[in-house]
């Protein structure tokens, strides 16, 4: 090893790191698709310490509950992994043994530490930016600490340093080899949400056909969460079986199926017939021998395996163990596997992250429970009860969604959505108000009684193909008055529109003359409605893959572009009006590169052809009382408008634009950023009668525990209101 004399100056020394840098920077791109696919068997022996804990340990998700009095455990896992360029991974477990049922897997993204392309613009599925990225210079410094080798095989040792403060850069080192310009190995160290990691790669050498691979991975890492800490050390080792570089020469075979079709890539994770858990099948595959003190914990588990199962448990233990078990059920996610009738999933009944803040409808809660059943041949039936609580509004909301894929192929399936709704009021009531001078046309001076809606979707959906879907179906509203009351409208300086209407003949008022008395006799304490409804759904370029008879969407790189229609019957199940709704929606994701984000989407719709008294409740354009949204659960709602506009307009024209990217503003602003991982520019527009144009201008930040968003609302060019939205984003994503 030859070193490079200390008495050069600074400046070289970070002329010269700049200098190999640039050359690196330029290769990446190359070197990043330069495999186009492999096959590796991939062996990966994990330790975990608990050096604290306390009871909030419970709440985190995919922790898995430590033994009393145990503080180390360890895992190993034998897997066949399969890489199909850009970053597409098949990872099939095929064995695996340990010291616990449920292994702790940082906070279950463990297999992003071992699916690392260290040549791509990001790290960890795009969670951090790579040192050697196009624009990485912007970012960080670069230092040459050592050169290796002969004149012939330099190896250069280069540092880099951030030169901010950001969950989103990291610190450390890489070894570039001269003239090829690829990395033999690099380490890297930051934090990603709770865990505070330090990941060494090493790569193939020089010449090698697994030149641009890493053979062996090393992660140290240390989870911290309200006094609770775990640490953990990994190790990783492939062996790989077949590699397929791409090159200039390489002769490509005509393709039989669909170029959108990347089954190849995709294939059923776990496959359950060949699952080992045998301790002398493992000792067979393992690469690496074990420590004596890895050899020791073994032999405690098993130990105490042994103990357990020969002690006869008491009254009283199985007292505590159901208590034990009530309170885990409160406090803890879980997975019930009801042997051959499904299983179901529920995330902790009692979980303050399932809450969310709006400055304009407060605080509100939310769960949700999931059964799956798989039938043979890939069919599912997937039933999916949901409920929520909004303390301001104080309504108590719930959903049941069912699901049954009969045709996996055709993503051919039935479905079934029953439930209450947002409650609404008649807008037919307000369209005839309308004649009213707008001077008087004011939400908070027209007192109209709502309306509980309680509802029922039937729908049959189809892939005629690729990308292009069928739905035909039959919606049915039971719309019922909250408060079984008189239905009075008040206006300044008037007792009532009674009052103002009994001294006139033939109806109409002095005062208002345009103004229709008879409204008033429409008014009822219920109202029916049935509703066939087609939707046509269209996704130009349609990504997808098989797993095995069922067929599974990917991306696009075009938008989905719907139409829904819905006809209402008059008489149907005393139906108690008629009307013709038609909505048309286009939005799409566009990734910009280098964790930006693009999303947008555009609608229109309208009510025609309505006889009788009616109820304005479109499927596109409506305020959902358990919103979920984009990316952020922000976006591409409104936040601000009034939930009874949404119920006010027989047309609409709507658009929403989020752009999402870090080191946006707040960099720039601040010094110390490092927690907020992205930031959103936000734009909501919509035009309905009385309102040309409402709009919203918002600004947010996304952090592993919280997004948050920051609006201002402008209705007829004019300042309204400014509000803002929280939700809780830790362990929910």
């Amino acid at each position: 090893m030859a070193a490079v004399p200390a008495s050069y100056p600074t400046d070289h020394w970070t002329r010269s790191a700049d200098s190999i840098m640039t050359k690196v920077i330029f290769f990446a791109p190359l070197y990043e698709r330069i495999v186009e696919s492999y096959k590796a068997e991939l062996y990966i022996k994990g330790w975990v310490n608990i050096r604290k804990k306390n009871h909030i340990l419970r709440y985190i998700p995919s922790m898995f509950r430590p033994k009393k009095g145990v503080r180390e455990y360890m895992m190993e896992t034998y897997s066949d992994l399969h890489f199909t360029a850009p970053n597409i991974y098949d990872q099939k477990v095929k064995a695996s043994v340990g010291t616990a049922s449920e292994f702790w897997e940082l906070d279950g993204r463990l297999p992003e530490y071992f699916h690392i392309n260290i040549y791509s613009s990001t790290l960890l599925y795009d969670k951090l930016l790579s040192p050697l990225a196009s624009n990485a210079k912007k970012f960080y410094t670069y230092r040459i600490d050592s050169v290796m080798g002969d004149a012939h095989n330099l190896q250069y040792r280069i540092r880099f340093i951030p030169k901010t403060k950001s969950f989103q850069l990291v610190g450390g080192y890489m070894v570039v080899s001269d003239n090829v310009w690829s990395v033999r190995e690099i380490r890297f160290a930051g934090s990603s949400e709770m865990v505070r990691f330090n990941n060494l790669v090493k790569m193939g050498e020089v010449g090698e056909s697994d030149e641009f691979l890493p053979k062996q991975y090393d992660v140290e890492a240390t989870f911290r969460f309200l006094g609770n800490v775990i640490d953990g050390s990994y190790e990783a080792v492939l062996d790989y079986k077949n590699i397929i570089q791409k090159t200039p020469a390489t002769v490509r075979k005509p393709r039989t199926k669909s170029k959108y079709d990347l089954s190849e890539s995709y294939t059923l994770r776990t496959d359950t017939n060949a699952y080992q858990r045998d301790t002398t099948y493992f000792n067979a595959l393992r690469p690496v021998p074990l420590s004596s003190h890895e050899k020791t914990l073994y032999q405690d588990y098993f130990l105490r395996r042994d103990t357990l199962s020969n002690k006869k448990k008491k009254p009283e233990n199985d007292r505590l163990e159901f208590w034990g078990q009530l309170g885990d059920a409160l406090i803890s996610r879980y997975t019930v596997d009801l042997a051959k009738m499904g299983s179901v999933r529920c995330s902790p009944l009692i979980n303050p992250f399932l809450l969310s803040y709006s400055g304009k409808h407060g605080l509100s809660y939310r769960q949700e429970f999931k059964y799956n059943r798989l039938f043979k041949g890939d069919r599912l039936l997937r039933i999916v009860p949901r409920i929520g609580y909004t303390f301001k509004d104080h309504e108590f909301y719930w959903r049941i969604k069912s699901d049954f894929d009969y045709w996996p192929r055709k993503r051919a399936a039935l479905h079934v959505d029953f439930g209450n709704g947002n409650r609404i009021y008649s807008s037919d009531v307000l369209s005839d108000l309308k004649a009213i001078p707008d001077s008087l046309f004011d939400f908070n001076q027209i007192h109209l009684d709502y309306f509980k809606d309680l509802y029922l979707n039937i729908r049959h959906s189809w892939e005629i193909v690729n990308g292009l879907s069928l739905d035909v179906g039959v919606s049915m509203h039971r719309r019922t008055e909250v408060n079984r009351s008189k239905f009075v409208l008040n206006y300044p300086n008037m007792p009532s529109v009674m009052s103002a209407t009994r001294t006139v003949s033939g109806g109409g008022s002095p005062l208002f003359p345009n103004f229709d008395p008879n409204v008033l006799n429409k008014f009822r304490h219920a109202y029916n409605s049935f509703a066939p409804r087609v939707r046509l759904s269209w996704t130009p370029g349609q990504y997808y893959y098989m797993n095995g008879a069922r067929k599974m969407n990917l991306y696009s790189k075009y938008p989905t572009i719907s139409v829904d229609w819905e006809r209402g019957i008059s008489g149907v199940l005393k139906s108690s009006g008629s009307y013709e709704r038609i909505e048309l929606d286009l939005q799409h994701n566009i990734p910009l590169g280098l964790m930006r984000d693009l999303y947008f989407r555009l609608g229109w719709g309208e009510f025609t052809n309505q006889k009788e008294l009616y109820f304005v409740d479109f499927a596109n354009f409506t305020r959902s009382n358990l919103p979920m949204g984009w990316n952020d659960e922000i976006g591409g709602v409104f936040q601000l408008l009034d939930s009874r506009w949404y119920n006010s307009s027989r047309k609409y024209l709507r658009g929403h634009v989020t752009y999402e990217a870090p080191f946006l503003i707040l960099p720039h602003l601040m010094k110390y950023t490092q927690y907020v991982l992205n930031e959103r520019l936000y734009l909501n527009a919509l035009v309905v009668p009385h309102l040309k144009p409402y709009l919203e201008v918002g600004y947010g930040i996304g952090t592993h525990i919280f997004d948050f968003g920051l609006f201002a609302g402008f209705a007829n060019w004019k300042y309204q209101e400014i509000g803002c939205k929280f939700t809780f984003e830790l362990f929910n994503k």
